[in-house]
């Protein structure tokens, strides 16, 4: 089966014909942010001051890298469990947010709400954070840098393989009878 190549720029036209299951290449400008960045870009919603990333078309990875080695390679960079930020999900969907990367199942609220934005969910695999790594070609510490490795990062990444874990329609690979039968 071929892997389809997308980029970060096309996704939201893209998100339409991805089917959960689908495996992927995605390259493009990715943002990194965890609870404690997630916490801190609500306190900035909610008191209307700028993001440090445009929303609107936005990815965020669930992820926080290990230190960088004395090579200077970028550390191991796995994902994290998906579903700590269905709380703050929802909203950023409804602002723009295109996509999220992470690892596991999403709440029912979250699944409602990719659908209605027409936006996806992509599955890293866990325990591949040396081989994920190798897909980014660039990042840049952009917000909270007091929160170390859960600071805001700006990732640009290149053929990172990923699995649609659940699709713009609702339908999710953790979910046997939403399954694309072709994946």
């Amino acid at each position: 089966m071929d892997i389809r190549k997308i980029h970060t720029g096309n996704l939201k036209e893209e998100a339409k014909t991805l089917c959960a299951g689908e495996k992927v290449f995605l390259s493009g400008t990715v943002f990194t942010a965890r609870d404690a960045a997630h916490a801190r870009l609500f306190s900035m919603l909610d008191n209307n001051e700028p993001l440090p990333f445009e929303l609107s078309g936005a990815v965020i990875y669930y992820a926080g890298p290990t230190p960088r080695k004395p090579d200077g390679q970028i550390g191991s960079f796995g994902p994290t469990t998906s579903a700590r930020m269905d709380v703050f999900s929802p909203r950023l969907l409804d602002l723009g947010l295109a996509a999220m990367i992470g690892k596991g199942n999403r709440s029912e609220e979250v699944i409602a709400s990719i659908k209605k934005n027409g936006a996806v969910y992509f599955c890293a695999g866990g325990g591949f954070g040396a081989l994920i790594s190798k897909s980014i070609t660039d990042m840049q510490e952009i917000a909270f840098p007091e929160l170390g490795c859960e600071s805001v990062k700006r990732l640009e990444i290149r053929d990172l393989p990923l699995i649609v874990g659940v699709d713009a329609n609702g339908k999710s690979i953790f979910n046997r009878e939403n399954r694309n039968r072709n994946g």
